[in-house]
């Protein structure tokens, strides 16, 4: 078997690119490359030169300039150029770690897009997605800010979004308008196209994937019981935090329903007030009959619920924030400090 590649950016040899390339992938796809050798019987660990990296926090990061590296090496030694979209394929919601079971609550495909744009550096922190709308169509855009990891990177990244959306959605011919590439072309670009199933472009000026916005209506699949039992653990973590003090029925059951609502980012009284079969006027209005405010009880809620994520060392703070509903990790470190007069860091530290 040759070990020699296309001269393609990112398969071959280093670039001037990699110089300044910037940023991680999480280690799970790491551990989905080091599987997919293993079931090619390739021993991952001699042909990469390390053992399979563990995280120590949450998901757990990797340095894309390392991980191009390794996917160079496996195409390389496997003579298959159109590794990332092979690799990518095999992503699962699973490999997004604490990300991928908090998409899956999201209700349909917009609703989990939306929330991938926010927590995009969990998963794939190098160049950020960009979402622009364009009458019918939805365009998924990354540009080069962080360099060019060049085409094994980028098409594992684009194929596995595809194929998480795919998974979550349940379709497996999931319809998309084109997708694009900033990386040169491939000899054989129809395979591309095959697998892809839609206009594949090369050497564009961005890379981009582009689906028409009927899409987003589209519902999820069942969530499976790993996203059961997260949402369990958050509603365990709040009934426990709980003062030890007898309150009434309505301020619990908003307590539920902030809690549930949490998932999908921030809470709202408007939906909580629907869920209770009231109108939001009535709901303000018996909160303040019970000397609370709806503020107040979406504040306590997530102070009571941050501190005990802060417990778990396995989360990092990002994925502490997306739990919370936040759409940055620095809002959460905001009301932290507001909260409890010190940062996330120093009540963590001080739980060691």
């Amino acid at each position: 078997m040759s070990n020699t590649l296309p001269k393609r950016s990112g398969i071959s040899g280093a670039t001037d690119e990699a110089a300044k390339l910037q940023g991680v992938v999480p280690i799970t796809y790491v551990q989905l490359l080091y599987e997919y050798l293993n079931n090619q019987g390739i021993d991952p660990q001699r042909l990469l030169g390390s053992a399979l990296p563990q995280p120590e926090h949450g998901i757990g990061r990797f340095p894309v300039q390392q991980w191009q590296v390794y996917l160079q090496k496996a195409a390389a030694k496997l003579n298959d150029p159109m590794l990332g979209v092979h690799l990518g394929a095999c992503i699962a919601p699973r490999h997004l770690g604490l990300l991928g079971y908090v998409l899956l609550a999201c209700g349909n495909v917009g609703g989990a897009l939306a929330r991938l744009q926010q927590y995009h550096q969990l998963i794939y922190d190098v160049n950020p997605m960009r979402v622009q709308p364009q009458g019918d169509q939805l365009c998924l855009v990354w540009g080069q800010e962080a360099g060019r990891p060049g085409a094994l990177v980028d098409e594992t990244a684009i194929a596995g979004l595809v194929q998480f959306c795919r998974d979550i959605a349940d379709q497996p011919s999931l319809p998309l308008i084109s997708v694009s590439f900033i990386n040169p072309a491939p000899n054989n670009i129809e395979a591309y196209r095959d697998w892809f199933q839609c206009p594949v472009y090369f050497d564009q000026a961005e890379t981009q994937v582009i689906l028409s916005t009927e899409l987003l209506t589209v519902p999820l699949r069942s969530a499976d019981p790993a996203l059961t039992a997260i949402l369990q653990q958050q509603a365990d973590a709040l009934l426990q935090s709980l003062p030890e003090r007898s309150e009434a029925d309505l301020l619990l059951q908003v307590r539920k329903h902030i809690v549930e609502q949490l998932q999908q980012g921030e809470p709202s009284a408007e939906r909580v007030a629907e869920q209770l079969h009231i109108t939001v006027r009535t709901l303000h209005r018996k909160l303040d009959g019970e000397g609370s405010n709806f503020r107040q009880l979406l504040q306590e809620t997530r102070h009571h619920l941050a501190k005990q994520y802060l417990q778990d060392p396995r989360l990092q703070l990002a994925e502490i924030a997306l739990l919370l509903g936040y759409s940055e990790q620095s809002a959460l470190s905001r009301a932290f400090k507001t909260w409890q007069g010190q940062t996330l860091r120093q009540y963590r530290q001080g739980l060691i």
